[in-house]
């Protein structure tokens, strides 16, 4: 049998930093990370961003899924509501990550 070792060929620190871009190239989800970092001390209901943006539920459900994914924001789900917030690991090792890479 001839297995073909898969060749990687990226760091990790390039993949997460390539996911956290993605995250911030799209002005909405960068308004929604602006919004929730504003508000560290508490988490907000995408409701009350709903209203702070002009744009439907259903566009705005999916760029929370989008920064979810990358890790950036967590959710809390009490039916009917999603509470989200930032996830501060996370948010610092991006930082932490785009800091170094802008240095060089």
């Amino acid at each position: 049998m001839n297995m073909t070792a898969k060749v990687k060929y990226f760091t990790d620190d390039q993949e997460k930093l390539a996911r956290y871009g993605k995250a911030f190239s799209h002005p909405v989800r960068v308004f929604i990370l602006d919004y929730l970092a504003n508000n560290l001390d508490k988490c907000c209901y995408s409701g009350d961003m709903a209203e702070e943006l002009p744009i439907a539920r259903s566009t705005l459900s999916e760029h929370l899924k989008a920064l979810k994914k990358a890790g950036l924001i967590q959710g809390e789900i009490n039916p009917p509501f999603i509470k989200y917030c930032i996830n501060r690991d996370n948010w610092l090792e991006a930082r932490q990550l785009i800091d170094n890479f802008l240095k060089r």
